[in-house]
């Protein structure tokens, strides 16, 4: 399933081939005092529904900037605590 959105948050990070990839912001939260937003890909003007991705954002006065999570144990920790949020 698709959802077609006019507007939304977007940024963009570089995937593993090196390519560049646009993303928009379909949810953030706080978790052991940092912020993380959960992003999926921007085709066209669709935000495709076939994967969410969370990043380790970091508020700035011009916007935000998002840092890849490198270390798999705390990536799952926070997937897990993102999941149990939304229960």
């Amino acid at each position: 399933m698709e959802n077609n959105f006019n507007e939304y948050v977007t940024f963009t990070v570089t995937a593993r081939d090196g390519s560049e990839v646009e993303m928009a912001v379909v949810d953030e939260f706080d978790f052991e005092g940092k912020h993380y937003v959960v992003g999926a890909v921007v085709q066209d003007d669709t935000i495709l529904d076939d994967g969410r991705y969370i990043y380790l954002s970091k508020i700035e006065k011009d916007g935000f900037t998002v840092e890849k999570i490198t270390r798999e144990f705390e990536y799952k920790r926070v997937a897990e605590a993102y999941m149990e949020m939304e229960e």
